[in-house]
């Protein structure tokens, strides 16, 4: 630090100074009899100078020190800071420290969660690229036996393996957005019948396969939300169900109101959650134990499902009895005109 930027620090002292001086000098002046009166205001001008400019020359020479290793420190890490920044001098500088190190850990925290999610996506790519070799090898056996089996049932195979792959590219894209969810929604009133039909639709191959029944109840329903990523949850959810709802099962979609929010419950007859599974359903990358890691999976879905959610604000819950249902409930708020 040059003392002329010292000076410019003390700009408020001078002033005051300055005043003060001139005010003193003003009464001295008024109230002079004649020479000597001014030979005493002089000598007091010059008195309170020198002493203002000691003061400030020692006060510049005690604070340089802080100031010079502050300029001089060179940092390779974030981590450094605090370890290398000088002992305060008094409590001006002490704060200085104090912020220094808050935004030291802030700094960290930061890091560590950039590290979290980025460890986070590569093992979501790793197990993506793994999950979906599987139908692309499965559909090249199949094309390669093709010739020697009936050909309706190679490429009813064959479709289901590429509904496979469109699945696990739908999630990469989904994942994908998810960061810039803010600048891709539109918030409308939004009818929950046809997303639900649509997405019975979309997997009615594995309803009819598994005979399972598709049952709705409770009231047609409209809530505030997106469409688009509503029924990408409902999708997510539904898959789950057919998944580990073995054959002849059901699941049932109910619409539910109250006076505080209304509901979409979809309800399976499958194998359930274990108890101590239940709080960890929708953390990234969980499949569960037992049941829940017989088919094969990225544990993303539900993970996606619930991130959508709070971003709509909207809740997404679970409850489960093992070995006999497993009811997912979407929670939608109801605005005061509704």
């Amino acid at each position: 630090m040059k003392f002329v930027d010292y000076v410019k620090v003390k700009s408020w002292f001078i002033a005051f100074y300055i005043l003060l001086m001139s005010l003193v000098t003003l009464f001295m002046y008024m109230d002079s009899d004649g020479s000597s009166g001014i030979e005493n205001m002089v000598y007091l001008n010059m008195i309170c100078f020198a002493g203002a400019a000691l003061y400030l020359v020692i006060g510049y020479f005690y604070r340089r020190p802080y100031y010079q290793m502050l300029q001089q420190m060179k940092i390779s890490k974030m981590e450094e800071v605090t370890a290398l920044l000088p002992e305060p001098q008094h409590r001006q500088q002490a704060i200085i420290n104090e912020w220094a190190g808050r935004l030291q850990r802030l700094h960290s925290a930061q890091l560590k969660q950039q590290l979290h999610e980025k460890k986070d996506h590569q093992d979501f790519i790793m197990s993506w690229i793994h999950e979906v070799k599987l139908p692309i090898t499965a559909s090249r056996l199949l094309l390669e036996n093709g010739m020697t089996h009936n050909a309706e049932a190679v490429m009813d195979k064959l479709e289901d393996e590429i509904d496979k792959i469109d699945h696990y590219v739908e999630q990469a894209l989904y994942y994908s957005r998810i960061d810039s969810f803010n600048r891709d929604y539109l918030i409308t009133e939004t009818a929950l019948e046809p997303l639900i039909k649509a997405s019975v639709k979309k997997y009615a191959k594995l309803f009819i396969n598994k005979r399972i029944q598709f049952q709705m109840a409770g009231k047609p329903l409209f809530v505030h939300t997106d469409g688009k990523w509503l029924g990408y949850m409902i999708d997510q959810i539904v898959s789950n169900a057919l998944k580990y709802t073995g054959e002849n099962g059901r699941i049932l979609f109910r619409c539910e109101e109250d006076a505080a929010e209304k509901r979409l419950v979809i309800e399976d007859t499958g194998i359930g959650i274990k108890a101590e599974d239940l709080p960890r359903v929708f953390d990234r990358g969980f499949t569960g134990g037992t049941g829940r890691t017989e088919a094969k999976s990225t544990g993303m879905g539900l993970y996606l499902a619930r991130q959508m959610a709070l971003k709509l604000s909207h809740r997404l819950t679970v409850d489960s009895a093992e070995g006999e249902s497993t009811a997912f409930t979407l929670h939608f708020h109801k605005f005061k005109q509704e």
